[in-house]
C-alpha cells in the first residue's frame, strides 16, 4: 500500500458526471510533481458499477452483480482508471488477490478501499455500537480493508460510518459515542500508523443524525485524535446536505492539512441524491473545483499538495 511519510498524502478525488458511462459518479484525480498539478485521472466507486438497492425497491434496481462484472463494466467508461472498492467482497470466499487480477486485466488501479461498517450488522452503529463485540467487529473488518489496501495497492482506507449517530432526542448519549468514535478510529491509526486514512462526513442517512456530520466536527474529531494518519475525504453533496459552503469547507480542511480526497456530485440540499455535477449548483461547483484544479505560488499548508485560493480575482488567470 502507498504509505505516506508522517502526513497526509492531499491525494484529492473529484466525481464529476460522465454524459457517456452508465454511472452518475465518477471521480477526478490529480497526480501530483512539485508544486504542479499535472493530468487528470478519472476515477469512480466499484458500487456504481452495482446494483442499486432502496427502501421502495427492495429487490434492487437491476440484477446483482459480481465483482468481475462490475470491474469489466468499469473499465468500458473511457478515461477510468481507478477504483474505490468495498470490503468485504461480492462473495465471502473472493480474495484481494483475485480482484488484484482483475483490475489487472483491465487496467484499472484501486484508489482506496472502504470497509462496509454501514450494514444490517451494525444497524445500532459501528464504532458507536453500544455492543463491546460489535465495536471489536468494526475493528476487524476496517483490519480487512487495511490488508486488502496493501494488495491491491490502494493510497488510502476509508471510514463511512453511516450507522454511528442517533435517531431522536433522549436516545443516545452524546459523548459516549463521541469518545467511542474518537477511540475507535485512534486506536487504528495508532495501530496502523503507515497507513493513510479518511473519514468521508455526512449528516444524515442511514443514521438520521449522524456523529460525523460536518467539516468542523471531523476536523475537531480528529484534533482530538491526536493522530497524523486521519484526514477527510470532502464530498461536495454531503457539504451541501450539511449547509455548508463546499468551497469554504474545503479550504478549511485543506488549512488544517486533512485534506485526502475531494469528491464531486450534487443534490438540492435536502437528501444525497447524486445528481450529476452542477445540474443544481453550477456555480458553487466552479467555486469549489478551481482551488482543486489550478496550483498555487505558495501552498497554505507546509509540506502539502497546493491548493490555489479562489480570491482575489479567481477568474483572471
Amino acid at each position: 500500500m502507498a504509505k505516506s511519510a508522517g502526513g497526509i498524502s492531499h491525494e484529492w478525488r473529484l466525481k464529476p458526471y460522465s454524459w457517456a458511462a452508465i454511472t452518475p459518479k465518477i471521480s477526478i484525480t490529480k497526480k501530483k510533481k512539485g508544486a504542479n498539478m499535472g493530468k487528470l485521472t478519472y476515477g469512480a466507486g466499484i458500487w456504481a458499477f452495482g446494483q442499486f438497492v432502496d427502501r421502495y425497491a427492495g429487490d434492487g434496481y437491476g440484477p446483482t452483480r459480481t465483482s468481475q462484472q462490475m470491474i469489466e463494466d468499469a473499465a468500458k467508461v473511457p478515461g477510468l482508471k481507478h477504483l474505490d472498492i468495498n470490503v468485504p467482497f461480492d462473495i465471502p470466499e473472493r480474495t484481494a488477490v483475485e480482484i488484484k487480477k482483475m483490475l489487472d486485466d483491465n487496467g484499472l488501479i484501486c484508489r482506496a478501499t472502504t470497509p462496509h461498517i454501514y450494514m444490517r450488522e451494525y444497524v445500532k452503529g459501528s464504532f458507536t455500537n453500544p455492543d463491546t463485540k460489535l465495536r471489536s467487529q468494526t475493528k476487524d473488518r476496517v483490519r480487512e480493508a487495511i490488508a486488502a489496501a496493501e494488495i491491491l495497492g490502494a493510497t488510502y482506507v476509508k471510514f463511512w460510518p453511516g450507522q454511528d449517530g442517533f435517531d431522536f432526542p433522549l436516545q443516545a448519549n452524546y459523548l459516549q459515542i463521541w469518545d467511542y468514535t474518537i477511540n475507535g478510529i485512534r486506536d487504528l491509526a495508532n495501530e496502523n500508523p503507515k497507513v493513510q486514512f479518511a473519514i468521508e462526513y455526512k449528516c444524515k442517512e442511514p443514521r438520521v443524525r449522524m456523529t460525523l456530520a460536518t467539516a468542523a466536527k471531523t476536523l475537531l474529531a480528529i484534533s482530538e485524535m491526536k493522530v497524523d494518519n486521519v484526514g477527510i475525504v470532502m464530498d461536495f453533496g454531503h457539504s451541501l446536505m450539511a449547509q455548508e459552503t463546499p468551497a469554504e469547507s474545503l479550504l478549511l480542511i485543506h488549512r488544517h492539512g486533512k485534506l485526502v480526497s475531494a469528491e464531486l456530485n450534487d443534490n438540492w440540499r435536502g437528501w444525497d441524491d447524486d445528481l450529476p455535477v452542477a445540474s443544481v449548483h453550477l456555480f458553487e461547483t466552479i467555486e469549489y473545483t478551481l482551488p482543486l484544479m489550478r496550483p498555487a505560488d505558495n501552498s497554505i499548508v507546509p509540506n502539502a499538495a497546493p491548493v490555489a485560493l479562489l480570491y482575489p480575482n479567481p477568474l483572471n488567470d
